[in-house]
């Protein structure tokens, strides 16, 4: 499984690296990270929350 962002949804609110820190980075121009694409399974509930807590929706994971 692989977390897809929309580039031009996002807005670099920081939701996403406060719910998956390990996963996410929001530099200080409001870029977003994607520290690691590839999702352990281990993480995957982690990452479905800070996916659905993307207000702009624009994280998904694709399979």
């Amino acid at each position: 499984m692989k977390i897809i962002v929309d580039r031009d949804r996002c807005t670099g609110l920081g939701n996403c690296e406060a719910l998956a820190a390990e996963y996410f980075e929001v530099d200080e121009d409001g870029s977003l990270t994607v520290l690691r694409e590839d999702i352990d399974a281990a993480d995957l509930g982690l990452v479905e929350r800070a996916v659905a807590g993307c207000p702009m929706a624009a994280l998904r994971i694709e399979a």
